[in-house]
């Protein structure tokens, strides 16, 4: 691996340089500017401090600047900026590196790489995954993909509702009607959520209408919490049975998720006791009304009492708080984690809130390990109210991602020139996934966003149709091509969009680490919108395969060889396939 330094790095240097003789301490900013590629806005600072002119200091730092194989042309601007052209030899040749260095484009690895692990994508077992766990698993996804690729070590946990009192409906009914479900080993996604719901309806209604299984269920539950064999074993099918159909989601989804991974409020049951001990010990908590409890004096409710976080309730059960904190607690000590990353609904930020504040008091989270709760918003219908059936009801996730994938059949199909049916469906099943996890990775996670399938898979506008699209035109030149290789040619002098896309080029590596160390994807899927519009923009006013020499064809197969490069890395960060041909 090879990493390349970034244009605005090197420029920044050279302005440091300059700037050094007049006041050491001076840090030139680059923002790019609609006058020249970049524009210095460090000058204005600098000239206050020295009580100098901005425009009579900035003349003096363009003389100390030498222009040549990186700095084409700098001017003084406006009230004291400075507008800087690069050359279009360093254009090429930092782009040539970075297409010579392969898969990683020049990017480097972080120096100082930690361990993050990313709690996402949680589902409840025996339970259908609906519309509310699609951003999770989407946003939490993209996310590991982005720090992986920085050089940061994540580890996924996805903390799966397999613990609690409906347990004991549940199990209680298989026990008096064994049978029910079959082994996990011989049913499919669909069948294994078929089972779960019949058992979990049928269960339920007997539960309503009989007060004597009632009672038995509330039985099993203890039995349950205290490690009864038999109990354990009927909880573990209905686990069993719930991770087919997790998997078959995930599946169509185009998401990996690995077993070991799938650490749901049951493992951490053994260590409760022990958190809650702890907690008291150090003072942290308290016993209020026989609960104990953590308060904090800024937290309080609509009758300006504090709201306590219940550790343990006055009966001795344990809830979600001793739950999430003995997952802190294992997450810190077991997995040497320094960043515990949690992507959860926002209207769980309360809760994230008092249970990270418990975990500093204790110490368990520090200077040394932080922890985020990456709140999300809520995906609404194309009326702009929460998104449910014409019956009411919570759309399922299946039910979405099929009809996403069937919409996304009829725009292939219509564009199709030399596709068979089965690489029709196939590119359908990319498109339309791609569509779905586009329209919520390109929104800022913390706001709300439209679920409209009419647009996102259009092949107009800021969708992941339009850039593979874009990925697929290229493919189709460079196949065009024969036996014409890209080759970079610094000689050559640039057209604009040439630059412009150029520069934008160059600027994928710091997108990817801004995008990261923010938690944004929706950054990293405007940086590549943006690509796939200066391709367009560069393939209409820059012919090709037609272009004037062959070492200008030559260029221009390169800049689009680094494009597709670019847009398939950056797609694949955000969990979106690029295919080869639409």
């Amino acid at each position: 691996m090879a990493s390349v330094t970034p244009l605005t790095d090197l420029v920044n240097q050279q302005l440091a340089s300059a700037l050094s003789v007049t006041q050491p301490e001076a840090d030139p900013l680059l923002r790019r500017s609609d006058r020249a590629d970049f524009q210095a806005n460090g000058i204005l600072a600098l000239a206050k401090k020295a009580k100098a002119n901005p425009r009579e200091l900035a003349a003096e730092v363009v003389a100390r600047i030498s222009t040549g194989d990186l700095i084409k042309d700098v001017e003084v601007s406006g009230p004291g900026f400075l507008n800087i052209t690069v050359a279009d030899r360093a254009i090429t040749a930092n782009l040539a590196a970075r297409l010579a260095d392969g898969e990683r484009l020049g990017v480097p690895l972080k120096a100082d790489a930690g361990v993050t692990v990313v709690d996402y994508a949680q589902p409840n077992v025996a339970k259908e995954m609906h519309v509310g766990h699609l951003r999770s698993a989407v946003i939490g996804d993209a996310l590991r993909a982005m720090l992986d690729f920085t050089g940061e070590k994540t580890i996924g946990r996805h903390h799966i509702g397999d613990w609690g009192t409906q347990f004991g409906m549940l199990i209680q009914y298989l026990f008096e009607h064994p049978g029910e479900l079959a082994p996990a080993a011989d049913v499919d996604g669909e069948q294994a959520m078929s089972n779960l719901n019949r058992v979990y309806k049928a269960s339920r209604a007997l539960f309503d209408a009989d007060e004597e299984f009632k009672e038995r269920a509330r039985g099993r539950v203890v039995a349950l919490q205290s490690g009864d064999k038999e109990t354990l074993e009927l909880w573990q099918q209905f686990v069993d049975e719930s991770k087919v159909y997790f998997y078959s989601v995930f599946e169509k989804l185009d998401m990996e998720i690995r077993d070991e991974e799938i650490v749901g409020e049951s493992a951490y049951n053994e260590g409760m006791p022990e958190t809650a001990r702890l907690l008291e010990e150090m003072g942290v908590a308290v016993r209020s009304e026989g609960a104990l409890v953590v308060f904090f004096d800024e937290i309080r409710g609509k009758d300006d009492q504090p709201v306590p976080l219940i550790v343990q309730k006055a009966d001795g059960g344990f809830g979600y708080a001793a739950s999430d904190l003995t997952a802190i607690r294992n997450r810190v000590v077991d997995l040497h984690a320094t960043t515990l990353l949690y992507v959860v609904d926002v209207r769980q930020s309360l809760h994230f809130r008092m249970v990270f504040e418990t975990a500093r008091r204790a110490g368990w989270l520090n200077d040394g390990v932080t922890a985020h709760n990456m709140g999300y918003g809520t995906v609404l219908g194309a009326d702009g109210k929460p998104f449910k059936t014409r019956e009411g009801e919570t759309v399922r996730l299946e039910d979405l991602l099929d009809e996403a994938v069937q919409r996304a059949a009829e725009v292939v199909r219509e564009k199709a020139r030399d596709l068979t049916e089965d690489e029709i469906r196939e590119r359908a099943a990319q498109v339309g996934i791609g569509a779905v996890k586009y329209a919520d990775l390109s929104t800022s996670p913390n706001r709300d966003y439209k679920f409209d399938l009419d647009q996102m898979v259009s092949l107009n506008g800021d969708t992941s149709v339009y850039l593979q699209y874009a990925y697929a035109r290229i493919q189709s030149i460079l196949r065009k091509a024969g036996e014409v290789r890209p080759a970079a040619h610094p000689e050559l002098e640039l057209h604009e969009a040439e630059r412009a896309l150029g520069l934008h080029l160059d600027a994928f590596g710091d997108t990817v680490f801004e995008a990261a160390a923010e938690y944004a994807p929706h950054k990293l899927a405007a940086y590549l919108y943006q690509l796939a519009s200066l391709y367009t923009s560069f393939y209409d006013k820059c012919p090709v395969l037609k272009a004037d020499s062959p070492e200008q064809v030559a260029n221009r197969l390169f800049l689009c060889d680094l494009t597709a490069r670019t847009l398939h890395r950056g797609m694949a960060l955000l969990g979106i396939r690029t295919p080869e041909r639409l």
